[in-house]
């Protein structure tokens, strides 16, 4: 298990800083449409965590550390997005579609509405 978590956490440094350099470099080239790097970073790792998923369904020979460090370490450093995604993926494909769009509404909702509060407490504190 200590491996397994060692890999995770290597992985969500290399994330990271992905991240960050895509982040940046597109701030640098774009500065006006800033959101753009978190797009593409979101759907880069939106289309990994499919990719990635898919091959490891039919290569479970692979260690657990190197599936497990690639998808929730580098890919939860890069974007938590993707895991999103491939949540709603397996409860659309489970056929558990009502529970697919409720947790993707209230998530996108939820997720909005806590910003804004998060927003709020800080400019209340200032």
């Amino acid at each position: 298990m200590i491996r397994v978590a060692l890999a995770v956490a290597a992985g969500g440094a290399l994330g990271s800083v992905m991240r960050f350099l895509v982040a940046s470099w597109v701030a640098g080239n774009w500065p006006r449409h800033f959101y753009l790097g978190t797009f593409a970073v979101n759907v880069l790792g939106c289309l990994l965590i499919g990719l990635l998923s898919g091959l490891f369904l039919t290569r479970s020979d692979l260690p657990l550390e190197l599936r497990t460090g690639l998808i929730t370490g580098v890919l939860g450093g890069f974007t938590t997005f993707s895991s999103f995604s491939l949540e709603i993926m397996k409860l659309l494909e489970g056929g558990r579609a009502t529970e697919a769009f409720g947790y993707l509404a209230f998530s996108i909702v939820g997720g909005l509405l806590a910003a804004w509060a998060g927003l709020s407490l800080a400019r209340l504190a200032s």
